[in-house]
């Protein structure tokens, strides 16, 4: 999905524009701003996927089981994350997480039709309260991005994590 099409290269207005993107939503998410990345970038026909991984011989693929997830999420469900982030019954994020979005290695594809493709490494770190020892998440996110109305939106995302167990208490936060 990502691979199939006209590699934008760097420097690129595409590419430029997908890049900054992403610095806007790492900013938004890193802020505690989800509404305003949910409103303002994702896309109400989003699919916002984060697949299960076993760890399996190279011989049986990736390790990805197909339709199993951690996270399977829409607007709607996404929505409602961000809802609830906004009451005082969160009690899994209050006091919220210190997160740190570390997005690189970004390669962008135009699909055509007013859709980019984008695959990008990501590392975030996080801290809950008093906590010494960061959490860390990596993994890679295979994005499409679709303009509407003039603006780029979140299509699709599928996070390929990188670890087969998460040990963190929860799974509040956005990738």
């Amino acid at each position: 999905m990502v691979g199939t099409g006209v590699r934008a290269r760097a420097g690129s207005a595409l590419y430029n524009e997908v890049v900054d993107w992403m610095d806007v939503e790492a900013e938004l998410l890193d802020d505690y701003r989800e509404r305003e990345w949910l409103e303002g970038m994702v896309s109400r026909d989003v699919v916002y996927q984060v697949p299960l991984r076993q760890t399996v011989e190279r011989a049986r693929g990736t390790g990805f089981l197909p339709g199993t997830f951690h996270l399977d999420e829409s607007y709607g469900s996404l929505q409602s994350r961000v809802a609830r982030n906004e009451t005082a019954y969160a009690w899994a994020e209050d006091p919220p997480s210190r997160i740190r979005h570390f997005v690189t290695n970004v390669k962008v594809t135009d699909l055509g039709g007013e859709q980019a493709g984008v695959r990008s490494n990501l590392l975030i770190y996080r801290t809950r309260q008093e906590q010494t020892q960061p959490q860390l998440l990596s993994g890679e996110r295979r994005d499409v991005l679709r303009r509407e109305d003039g603006v780029l939106r979140l299509l699709r995302r599928e996070v390929l994590l990188d670890l087969t167990v998460i040990g963190t208490h929860n799974l509040s936060i956005f990738f």
